[in-house]
């Protein structure tokens, strides 16, 4: 008997008609309307507890089935919904999809028994709780396997299987899991005959220049490929007290340090003093914005190219390939083996003489190119780090810091987006000091959205994505630590 997947209701949401016919979902302490509905289409959503046939709802042909679909499409928009696959609809759960991007919708296409298929080299299995769920940073879904069969079938995948030898093996998981695996790239195809190896055969170059833990690191500490809590939430403030800002000192004779920095008559150089003035900005004078001309300045000395030069690498004994040619540049900031692989782009709300817009910074150039955004995500990356600096409005200037992954792992192996952050942290370093010294107000932001950045850019996550975010602005008065 086939597997059913049916469409339900998250364990964290709950959904309630009010008597003018809105339904409203609850969930962690939020709300949001989806509508307004007929009372037997109310009636019938509470199914949605316990599940309902995605199948059968697309045959369509009655009203209340029109409005069901719209319920479900509203609620699979807010990531309201889980997906479950079982052979019967009231009986155990073989497997649950969890979607991992609000817009998540299970589409399964056509396999052939012929097919050959493999497990990608970034999908992992792993205990949550006392589950078992499978998920791959490139996947918008994750799957909880309910069934000990079908993991153990699934771990057959890490070999090339064609599915006509699966479906022979106790425990085959089912067409429909294998199909949805494939949809989320759990899984993938190959051909047998023809692919040279797997890594080059999963996806494009960009992908092939990517490590396991590289690409897992980057989807997972930032906002947009998954589902799970992300920024200041303390988790752990009712189980283990914070640690003590200063460290306690180890034991032994201390030497002071203090008399020798006391007798030097040359302490408070420039430098020192924009180190100790050096701190956040989270509020701006928007009456007298940031300018033009002092944006040029700032990036100008913190990230414009001041040198191009190219060599051939040194590929070191043993190599098995002609030495290529490479081209370098010289900034302001240091960056590992000189990769220099961090872009700016720019969210413009307010800035004398630059009108309001997206704009990349061509360094080489020292130019601004403006990029065509949709509003919505426009305004959604200025709110984003709005809330992110808990201030009261959104920054003048929000300068997203991307990264060129291949850059840097075209050479690196196991450190390379260790070796990106670390150019992160110079960098923004880099933007205080100069904002500072420049009497300007800067804040570095922590969390940002991946996926919001790839609908702007039109660019893979993984081909070139956001690792940092900084703003910029004319600050107010006030004083913030940070």
């Amino acid at each position: 008997m086939p597997a059913t997947l049916c469409a339900r209701l998250g364990g964290h949401v709950s959904l309630d008609a009010r008597p003018n016919g809105e339904i409203v979902a609850s969930f962690y302490g939020h709300s949001a309307v989806l509508g307004r509905f007929s009372a037997r289409a109310a009636e019938r959503a509470q199914d949605l507890r316990q599940g309902l046939p995605l199948r059968a709802l697309s045959a369509g042909g009655r009203d209340i089935d029109e409005e069901i679909v719209l319920l479900i499409q509203r609620l699979a928009r807010h990531g309201l919904l889980e997906y479950r696959l079982g052979r019967s609809q009231r009986g155990a759960d073989q497997v649950v999809v969890e979607p991992q991007v609000p817009d998540y919708w299970p589409r399964a296409p056509q396999l052939d028994s012929a097919d050959v298929l493999v497990l990608s080299r970034f999908a992992y299995m792993r205990r949550r709780g006392n589950e078992l769920v499978l998920e791959s940073p490139r996947s918008s879904a994750l799957f909880r396997i309910c069934d000990p069969k079908i993991a153990a079938a699934l771990a057959l995948l890490a070999a090339p299987q064609p599915i006509k030898k699966l479906r022979r093996q106790d425990g085959f998981p089912g067409i429909e899991l294998l199909a949805l695996l494939v949809d989320c790239q759990i899984l993938f195809t190959i051909n047998a005959a023809n692919d040279s190896g797997l890594r080059p055969t999963e996806g494009n170059d960009s992908l092939v220049l990517w490590d396991f833990h590289d690409l897992l690191f980057h989807a997972r500490s930032t906002e947009g490929q998954h589902a799970n809590p992300l920024g200041g939430v303390y988790p752990y403030a009712g189980t283990i007290s914070p640690l003590p800002a200063v460290r306690s000192c180890w034991a032994g004779e201390k030497i002071d340090l203090g008399k020798f920095s006391a007798a030097d008559t040359k302490a408070i150089t420039p430098t020192v003093r924009v180190l100790r003035e050096r701190h956040s900005v989270r509020s701006f004078n928007d009456d007298r914005p940031i300018t033009l001309a002092e944006l040029s300045r700032f990036l100008d000395r913190t990230a414009r190219v001041q040198s191009e030069w190219s060599g051939t690498l040194d590929l070191g004994t043993g190599a098995d390939t002609d030495p290529p040619a490479a081209t370098y540049t010289v900034r302001s900031y240091p960056s590992a083996g000189g990769s220099y692989e961090l872009e700016l782009y720019l969210a413009v709300d307010k800035c004398e003489g630059l009108a309001r817009g997206f704009y990349h910074y061509d360094a080489g150039g020292h130019s601004l190119a403006p990029i065509e955004v949709r509003a919505p995500e426009f305004e959604a990356l200025l709110k984003s780090a709005e809330f992110a600096m808990g201030a009261s409005a959104v920054p003048q200037i929000l300068i997203t810091i991307a990264a060129r992954f291949g850059r840097v792992s075209w050479k690196y192996s196991s450190i390379a987006y260790s070796l990106i952050l670390k150019d992160v942290g110079v960098l923004t370093q880099t933007f205080y000091m100069m904002a500072t010294d420049m009497e300007l107000g800067g804040c570095a932001i922590g969390s940002i959205n991946i996926d919001l950045f790839a609908r702007m850019t039109g660019i893979e996550f993984y081909v070139e994505g956001p690792v940092g975010q900084f703003a910029i602005g004319r600050g107010t008065t006030s004083r913030l630590s940070g």
